[in-house]
């Protein structure tokens, strides 16, 4: 289910992209959709393309629309950014969006199916020939990724394959790469360090993984925009990993939208300065997605400023190894011209194991091959780290680079979440495990493991495969032997790992499976898949802390488990970073988790809740973020771990899992830092101000970017700078409600006389016993299930243009913006200056009972407005979009003012063939020997396919 906030924008892109395809434009006065035409900034001045559902497409580009979730990729929808040149010659971007359905080729088999995540219908068995435009050698990696992307829609015997592997709402990334050498746009070389950096784009954040070889540690690392202007720069911490990780945080979206269009480089410096830096372009690569040992290639010339990396896979079910290379400086000046013979050598301690011959040039850096039939010593030696990749040029001036061939590396935690729910026979034990592990260059695999909440004693700890049939377990390494039945523990090292086991490592393919007297097959199981870095300060090399159901009060039976990484930085902020498993798909959408502190030492009791915070940011089954005002008695209990996380779902609002939270701080306040901080900020030398880009200059003096003060002029105003802007707003006061008040001379606001206590307060104080109900941070007051209030935000007062509601015993707050009603007058005003909406003049005001009359009003049940139609609340219909029509499988409701849908939810299917009817809302099965359907039904199933 999703509140669809962002769907009207891009089905606006997509309605007027038909539109104007259509020429229907100039004969509608509006849109079918109640929405407005994208109007983005481009990249930067004078790239010509197109913006298209928040992203940019260059010139020619076409893609299939994303309208998200539920709706998902419009995969019988083509757009295109066609060329055009304005009334000067200008080219410019013109997004022209067509229905490719009647355009599908008639299969030439008796039996088409259609696949998932495909328009049009195919044979059962189709030729899977690769496409003419891609090099040669590089279609492994194209059709990995694709057979990758596909297994996304599959059904699985293993639900945690099928659970883990799915993308959930916001959680899409897309991966870059980069090859830094001393080699600039000049050709001078200016260092022979190499480094390598993998970059992934979710959302708003850009977390990068950076190794680098023949150079010092490097002192900072700079993104540059497409004029070679700083964008962001992250100061490299010292030490002796040559590894560096770290994230761009709250990207903007013009660098986002350059990063998409290739057009950011990334430069890094070392701390000893002087010319030992590299830099290189960030680019796509599909070979990301299936790679899973890579190669950084050095020269050992002095200042040679050449340099490489190669990115390989094994082939699935062959000993083939796939590779791509790309070279930066090995074709000079003189060559650019030109074809330039390589030799590519695969070597294992100086000796030649392999040699293949090719040419490159230099604006076509890529090169992809494959080494087939690799045997059994080249397999091992693979595995541990020790064959070698060496490229060199042939000609008057040889030159070379090569390096070690290692198992992918990156800042990502490889690691596990164990549930009842995952495990070959899905169960609600209360169970929970938690696993993390570490691939160290010569193959062995360290691991930590943690178990708690079994029904009976372990008796085994597997790593295993996914299995080939029903229950059918594949063990591929025993840890039971390592397990100390007393801690719940395992600790250990697998230093035998085959090849093909750190390549189904990296391709999330692995599982680690606990089993039980009571459930000899496993009682808990997870996927081993790779988490994003996402700059947590908590180290993770430690395990993290297990959330179970055994551990809430009372105990609850549930298929769910999770983990959670907390830690405290300098400013007394808490950053969390929390991944839940084996949810049902009912209550993976309905997740919220809060952090709890106890009133004293004991058992975990919701009676003895004396603090509440909600945690924010959940994406699906994963949640990350930063908490901050929290107070000083709350701070206390983490360090003394007299606090819990604790994960609600709608079948469970009063806990489904929970785990004890212990981190060591020394925050004597909660504000301390954080005041500290803005004090040094304020106290900044007034001529380093002066020189401040970001500085505002009001009432004759120099103020911070980010700084609040209250102006001489009035002090009933609070204002604040933002990048050279003031911003000036009235305070309002908060309704008292006591019978006698005070106004200080030096405030704005009345307050209570200290001789009366007011009635809020005790309202506030019968509200704190109850531990149900939401506690809010702008008021820093609790409210009680149900309830709505304008939010009090220090230091501006009541936002009466919001409107926050109280979820239920969740302790969720929920707020948005008040929509306000439609006016029919031609001068409509705003009575007071803290009114969010304006109103009609007495002498204009519309009479009751008007169409629209009583509409979206904030404080009762509001309507909903989709396409040209207004919905009452509580109303369902299916959707229209644009190309598409009416999607019948999608189901929308209103829901006091806000519009939500849910696609159909289809049963898990066990077969290994599926397909979709054109009409039917879920896939079904094709295999006929497919244990849930008769012969005869299957067979007249196959018979329908063709109508």
């Amino acid at each position: 289910m999703l509140a669809t906030r962002a769907l009207p924008s891009l089905l606006c892109a997509l309605s007027c992209a038909w539109l104007e395809s259509s020429g229907a434009a100039s004969r509608l006065k509006s849109s079918s959709l109640p929405i407005h035409s994208e109007r983005e900034p481009l990249p930067s001045k004078g790239l010509a393309g197109c913006s298209f559902g928040g992203r940019f497409y260059s010139l020619e580009d076409t893609w299939h629309p994303d309208l998200g979730e539920p709706f998902g990729v419009m995969h019988c929808v083509q757009c295109h950014c066609e060329p055009q040149k304005g009334r000067r010659g200008k080219v410019f971007g013109k997004v022209n969006c067509r229905n490719i359905k009647q355009a599908c080729p008639e299969p030439d088999c008796e039996d088409p199916v259609l696949l998932p995540g495909h328009c049009c219908r195919s044979c059962p068995k189709g030729d899977k020939r690769p496409s003419a435009s891609l090099p040669e050698g590089f279609e492994y990696f194209h059709e990995k990724s694709k057979d990758k992307e596909d297994d996304l829609h599959k059904s699985y015997n293993d639900r945690s394959y099928l659970s883990s592997e799915e993308a959930g709402p916001g959680e899409s990334r897309t991966d870059f790469v980069a090859v830094l050498t001393g080699v600039t746009e000049s050709w001078l070389p200016s260092s022979n360090g190499v480094a390598r950096a993998r970059f992934s784009l979710t959302r708003t954040s850009l977390a990068f993984s950076i190794t680098y070889q023949r150079m010092s540690r490097p002192g900072k690392i700079v993104f540059l925009d497409a004029d070679g202007a700083p964008a962001f720069e992250h100061r490299v911490p010292p030490g002796r990993s040559d590894m560096i990780c770290g994230v761009w945080k709250n990207m903007a979206k013009p660098a986002m939208r350059q990063l998409q269009s290739e057009l950011m480089r990334v430069r890094i410096t070392a701390a000893s300065g002087g010319r030992h830096e590299v830099e290189g372009k960030v680019i796509k690569h599909r070979a990301l997605f299936a790679e899973t040992f890579s190669s950084t290639l050095t020269s050992s010339e002095e200042n040679s400023g050449t340099g490489g990396l190669a990115m390989l896979t094994l082939s699935d079910t062959e000993n083939n190894l796939h590779f791509i290379l790309i070279l930066q400086g090995l074709v000079q000046h003189r060559d650019r011209e030109g074809l330039v013979p390589i030799r590519v050598q695969l070597m294992y301690r100086q000796h030649v194991l392999r040699e293949i011959r090719a040419n490159v040039t230099s604006h076509d850096p890529d090169f992809a091959e494959v080494l087939t039939d690799l045997n059994s010593r080249e397999l091992f030696w693979l595995s541990r780290g020790q064959l070698e990749i060496a490229v060199a040029t042939e000609g008057q001036d040889p030159r070379q680079i090569s390096g070690s061939i290692t198992g992918r590396k990156s800042c990502d935690t490889i690691q596990s979440v164990m549930s009842s729910g995952d495990a070959l026979t899905p169960g609600k034990t209360g169970g929970a495990g938690s696993a993390i592990f570490n691939l160290h260059d010569n193959g062995t695999l360290d691991y930590m493991v943690q178990v708690a909440g079994l029904s009976s004693e372990c008796v085994g700890l597997t790593i295993e495969l996914k299995p080939r049939r029903r229950n059918k377990r594949s063990v591929l390494y025993d840890l039971t032997a390592e397990f100390d039945a007393a801690a719940g523990r395992a600790q250990g090292s697998w230093s035998r790992m085959e090849a093909r086991h750190v390549h189904m490592l990296l391709q999330n393919e692995l599982f680690i499976n606990a089993a039980t007297a009571h459930a000899p097959e496993g009682e808990l199981r997870g996927q081993i898949r790779a988490l994003l870095y996402s700059g947590l300060e908590a180290p993770r090399q430690e395990l993290p802390t297990t959330l179970a159901g055994h551990f809430v009060s009372p105990p609850v039976r549930t298929g769910a488990s999770g983990h959670a990484w907390v830690s405290v930085d300098q400013h007394c902020h808490l950053h969390y970073e929390i991944v839940v498993a084996g949810l049902s798909k009912t209550d993976d959408l309905a997740v919220n988790a809060h952090l709890h502190g106890l009133a004293e030492i004991g058992e975990i009791d919701d009676s003895s809740t004396a603090h509440k915070r909600l945690l924010t940011g959940f994406y699906g089954s994963q949640a990350q973020g930063v908490l901050k005002d929290i107070s000083a008695e709350l701070l206390r209990h983490l360090d003394q771990g007299m606090a819990f996380i604790q994960v609600s779902t709608k079948t469970n609002p009063r806990g489904e899992i929970r785990g004890r939270v212990h981190v060591s701080n020394n925050c004597e306040s909660g504000t301390r830092a954080e005041e500290a901080e803005l004090d040094d900020l304020l106290a900044m030398d007034p001529e380093r101000l002066k020189k401040d880009p970001h500085t505002c200059f009001f009432e004759n003096q120099h103020q911070a970017h980010g700084s609040r003060w209250t102006p001489n002029y009035d002090r009933c105003f609070s204002c604040s700078c933002r990048k050279r802007t003031v911003i000036c707003d009235p305070v309002i006061c908060p309704p008292l409600s006591c019978s006698r008040t005070v106004q200080p001379e030096d405030e704005c606001c009345p307050r209570c006389d200290e001789s009366e206590e007011p009635q809020d307060m005790k309202v506030a104080e019968r509200v704190d016993e109850n531990p149900e109900g939401c506690y809010f941070e702008g008021d820093q007051k609790m409210h009680a299930p149900g309830t709505t209030w304008h939010p009090f935000v220090p230091p501006f007062g009541y936002i009466k243009c919001a409107v926050c509601t109280c979820k239920g015993s969740s302790g969720e707050v929920h707020c948005e913006k008040v929509t306000c009603p439609l006016l029919t007058c031609s001068h409509p005003v705003r009575r007071n200056p803290s009114d969010c909406c304006k109103e009609c003049p007495e002498e204009e005001r519309t009479p009751p009972g008007l169409e629209h009359g009583d509409m979206m009003q904030a404080d009762g049940p509001r309507n909903c407005k989709f396409g040209k139609n207004y919905y009452q609340n509580s109303d369902n219909w299916h959707p229209w979009v644009p190309l598409v029509g009416e999607m019948k499988c999608i189901n929308c409701w209103c829901d006091h003012g806000a519009t939500k849908c849910q696609r159909k939810q289809c049963p898990v299917l066990t077969c290994s063939s599926i397909a979709r009817r054109e009409a039917a809302c879920c896939p079904e099965c094709l295999d006929s020997r497919e244990e849930d359907v008769p012969p005869m039904k299957a067979a007249d199933k196959r018979r329908s396919w063709r109508h």
